[in-house]
This record gives C-alpha cells, sequence and structure tokens, in this order.
C-alpha cells in the first residue's frame, strides 16, 4: 500500500513510525520516485490520455501549483512550493482531450487562481486562458474556483461578463472580516477594501454567484470579531459559504500565536455563522421558485435525477432534483427546469419539454 500527497510530503518521517505497514509514502513533488516503484514507463504508459475520477460530462483542471501568498494560517507554500503556472497552450491541448472525451464543464482549480500566469508571461494572464477555453468545441460551462481577494485583477470579471461559457460564479475565500483578525492572517486586505470589491464585481455581473470560505476561531479572534464577522455575512448575503474552524499548523506564522480558542468555542461559532447562512440560503432559494434555469444532470439517485445549476460546483454547492417517475434526464446533459419548490440547499423542479 502506497500513500501519496499533502501529509506524505510534510509529514513523512512521522508517518513512517506511526503507520509502519504502509509499503512506502510520496509526497507531492516525488511523482518520479512513485513512478519507479510502480515500474512505470513515463512516456508509455502516462502521456497521453488524462484519467478521470469524476463523472465523464465534467472534470477539474488545474491551471497552476503553489502559492506564493503568506496567509498566517496557511502551510501549502510549505507542501507545495512557490506558484507555479501551466503554459496556456497545455492548458487548451488538455481541455480538447477531455471534450473529445464528452467533459462539458471545466472546473478550474488552483490554490490562487489570480497569480495565473505572473510567473511565465510577467503578467496575470487569467483572461486570456479564459478566452483560449471558451474556443473549446464542446465545452460549454467554464467555473472559477480559489481566487484571492487582494488586489484581485477585476480583468477576471469583465471576461467573465464577454464570455457566455465561462458561468456567472465565483469562489472567492475571504477567511474573516474582522480587521484585527485579517491583520493577524496576513490576509493583505481589509473589510472596507473586502466590500468595495464585492460591489466592483457585482456591478461587473449581476446576479453572479459567489461562493466564500470562513475561518472561525483564529487565535485572538474576540467575541466582538466573531459579531463582526457574523454581520458581514448578513449583509453580504452570500449565495454559498463554508466554514472552517482553525487548526494550528506547525511550520506556519500563526503557530507562534496562541491557540486560545477553545475547540468548544470554535464549534460553535462554526456552527451559529452556518446556521446565519442556511437563513440567507433558503431566502435566496425562494426566490427561485417559478423560475427556469438551465441544469446539468450529474446522477441518478433513487427516485431524483440530481443537477446542478450555473450557481452551484460539484459536491460542495446546491442541487436540482427532479422525480424520475414524471422527468426523465440524460446523465451529462442539459436541460431547462422549473423550480417547484426550495429548501434551505436543494431546489425541486419539472423538466420542460
Amino acid at each position: 500500500m502506497y500513500v501519496t500527497g499533502c501529509l506524505s510530503q510534510r509529514y513523512k518521517d512521522d508517518l513512517e513510525k506511526e503507520i509502519p505497514e504502509v509499503d512506502a509514502y510520496f509526497g507531492t513533488l516525488e511523482l518520479p520516485g512513485l513512478l519507479a516503484r510502480l515500474n512505470a514507463d513515463y512516456k508509455h504508459d502516462l502521456i497521453g490520455e488524462r484519467f478521470i475520477t469524476t463523472p465523464p460530462h465534467y472534470a477539474y483542471l488545474k491551471i497552476s501549483e503553489g502559492c506564493n501568498r503568506t496567509c498566517s494560517f496557511c502551510a501549502i507554500p510549505l507542501m507545495r512550493g512557490g506558484h507555479v503556472s501551466k503554459p496556456v497552450e497545455a492548458l487548451v491541448k488538455e481541455a480538447q482531450s477531455l471534450a473529445r472525451r464528452g467533459v462539458k464543464e471545466l472546473m478550474l482549480i488552483a490554490q490562487e487562481l489570480t497569480y495565473y500566469g505572473l510567473d511565465i508571461y510577467k503578467s496575470r494572464e487569467l483572461p486570456r486562458l479564459l478566452h483560449a477555453l471558451s474556443e473549446v468545441d464542446g465545452i460549454e460551462w467554464i467555473r472559477l474556483h480559489y481566487a484571492y481577494p487582494s488586489k484581485f485583477p477585476l480583468e477576471i470579471i469583465d471576461a467573465m461578463a464577454r464570455l457566455p461559457k465561462v458561468c456567472n460564479y465565483l469562489d472567492i475565500p475571504l477567511q474573516h472580516a474582522a480587521n484585527p483578525v485579517l491583520a493577524r492572517m496576513r490576509r493583505q486586505i481589509s473589510r472596507e477594501e473586502t466590500e468595495a470589491l464585492l460591489d466592483a464585481i457585482r456591478a461587473r455581473v449581476p446576479g453572479i454567484a459567489l461562493r466564500t470560505t470562513m475561518l472561525v476561531g483564529f487565535p485572538g479572534e474576540t467575541d466582538q470579531d466573531f459579531e463582526e464577522l457574523c454581520d458581514f455575512v448578513r449583509q453580504q448575503r452570500f449565495d454559498r459559504l463554508g466554514v472552517f474552524q482553525y487548526s494550528h499548523e506547525e511550520g506556519t506564522s500563526a503557530y507562534e500565536f496562541a491557540d486560545d480558542v477553545p475547540e468548544e468555542l470554535k464549534a460553535e461559532r462554526a456552527r451559529q455563522l452556518m446556521e446565519i447562512q442556511q437563513t440567507i440560503s433558503y431566502e435566496k432559494n425562494q426566490e427561485k421558485e417559478g423560475k427556469v434555469f438551465r441544469v446539468l444532470f450529474d446522477r441518478k439517485e433513487g427516485e431524483y435525477f440530481i443537477g446542478r445549476t450555473e450557481a452551484d460546483s460539484p459536491e460542495v454547492d446546491n442541487e436540482v432534483l427532479v422525480h424520475a417517475a414524471t422527468n426523465y434526464a440524460r446523465i451529462g446533459d442539459f436541460a431547462q427546469v422549473r423550480i417547484d419548490e426550495a429548501t434551505e440547499f436543494d431546489l425541486y423542479g419539472s423538466i420542460l419539454i
């Protein structure tokens, strides 16, 4: 049995001692060693068609690796190194290969999307990449994940507004809203600057679906800081929101702080924040009743065909359910769906013939 990934990269020696029954551990940068252990011929066995682990109609497209940001809580640079972009031509070629195999939706991912191109082109080139990927026949949706808010290049949003294939959706992890916490997190942005950015994004693409994540229980987070975060979430009314509890990561600069928020309080703050978001999500979903949306169907589960709107990414966002007894959907195809009923996190609808 082999183990690979971020933990193997960072804690290989410790893991070898604690779990000796594993045959070998390989970090994120040790692909050659893994291939040698598997007796794989790189050119013969691996160059060519990419193996897809998602359903065949959507795929994740990693556009860069690593991160140059210095967030005090984050261990990604320690495990994955600095930012390294893939060339536009290579990504277009990969997208074309995926499209030939039936992929219709690409989720662009990176530790930091907005840095794309800085290392190899000496300028931020995500808009250029979006234009190139939009030219790939067969690709119908392009979705953006993990964009850093500080010094956010609004040219990305302008490209989204121009390009019909780019979903009006942005995953932009904000982490917090209280300025003292943001400063200790080294996020390089204030609440006021964040609010101005969100206003600008929404002005350029009205109706854009914004997903974010928040981190509660960071060292020194006071009751007042948390209340400010709650106020910010109520004010901004994000379409999608996830909450994480702070974890003290060895080697990060935040490790020097005292982990002074009790675990029970972290959990309670996470619960409270998600309760606020649940109300917002319910109200937003209620507004969708009676409206028609383009839906991509991912699977059939029990009595329902299950799909997603443009505002939803797989696994993490809302889903649209249509009853299989009265509707028929082809998995991997789009259909127009009228929303008949809405709950906090799901929509129920009917396919329009």
